[in-house]
């Protein structure tokens, strides 16, 4: 084992955020145009091997949860045999996966047999004529049919379903989702509109805030807090009849930077330090050079010691990331 990763601010990281594509069939509205966006070629992505060494390298310096994203994650050929090669990495102690759903039906037997563990999948309306205005796809029962096929295996858990809250739309989706949280065994949590768009439209005002959604909740509902975890991003709630949880994500209205324990890599190995960082470090260069294990490690313990004390956004003079959502990894 190595010495255990940290940032120059003291706080230990634990996780890691991996993009394996920046492509995706869906075309949400809050985070990349209708026609799309130029996709990455192929051999810049970096392979699913040079993946592996390097989860196996960081869950070495203690980075022992792993979640895959993307982009979509499940149109990356063969992603099970991914899982696979992570799966068997002793110090890869969480794997899991986030994914619009889509193409879980199909998928998710593999995933399971090849290790995954935890799923969420991001679900932003209930209602198919409102499913087909935000993601622009006509989809929302092969969704709910993924989200049944997970459930169906039992070492999925705890499945979440993803909500991001944008004002004007999401007002009339909050108590449907409650009520989902409680007919369904699944973990509702509504996360606040950042600004990753790709059109970099996003100002406040499009931001619902989690304190307006949880008050529209409880016009019907009963809530009883149940905390945030530590390096948690949710704070979360029971209903008072002990049916069903709800979550709300605040990076906007309440950012958890101060215990954040992440980093991040995007699909062609830029390594990231904050969802909103401004600079990138290149591991795909050193990866493809020749580097050594100790090499890397010393390259990602360089860029890790830089880590943003936070991410300023809504304060005045931030800047956002150039990269939008899909080219970042959720």
């Amino acid at each position: 084992m190595r010495e255990p990763l940290a940032d120059g601010h003291g706080r230990p990281i634990g996780d890691v955020r991996i993009s394996v594509t920046d492509r995706c069939n869906f075309r949400c509205q809050y985070c990349m145009p209708a026609e799309g966006l130029p996709w990455l070629k192929r051999e810049a992505l970096l392979t699913y091997e040079e993946i592996a060494r390097l989860v196996r390298v960081l869950s070495e310096m203690g980075v022992h949860d792993v979640r895959l994203t993307g982009g979509e994650p499940l149109v990356r050929r063969e992603l099970w045999r991914l899982v696979a090669a992570l799966s068997e990495l002793p110090a890869v102690h969480d794997l899991s996966l986030t994914t619009n759903g889509y193409l879980l039906p199909a998928q998710v037997d593999d995933l399971v047999r090849a290790g995954l563990r935890r799923v969420n999948v991001s679900l932003d309306s209930l209602a198919s004529d409102r499913f087909f205005q935000l993601t622009r796809r006509d989809s929302l029962a092969r969704v709910l049919e993924g989200l049944a096929a997970a459930q169906a295996h039992p070492e999925l858990r705890p499945i979440k379903v993803n909500a991001v809250a944008l004002r004007g739309f999401t007002e009339d989706e909050v108590l449907p989702f409650a009520r989902f949280a409680r007919e369904e065994p699944f973990e509702v949590r509504f996360i606040e509109f950042m600004p990753l768009d790709a059109d970099h439209a996003w100002d406040m005002d499009k931001v619902l805030p989690s304190a307006e959604i949880k008050a529209i909740i409880e016009t019907e509902y009963e809530l009883v807090a149940l905390g945030r975890e530590r390096h948690g991003t949710a704070r979360r709630y029971a209903f008072a009849d002990g049916r069903g949880e709800i979550g709300f994500i605040s990076p906007v209205s309440e950012p958890f930077c101060g215990d954040c324990n992440r980093i991040r890599l995007t699909a062609e190995g830029m390594l990231r330090t904050c969802l909103f960082s401004l600079h990138e470090t290149d591991l795909r260069a050193p990866l493809r050079g020749g580097a050594s294990d100790d090499e890397l490690e010393q390259i990602v313990r360089d860029a890790v010691w830089r880590k943003e004390l936070k991410h300023h956004v809504g304060e005045a003079g931030f800047r956002q990331p150039p990269r939008s959502m899909s080219r970042i990894g959720g």
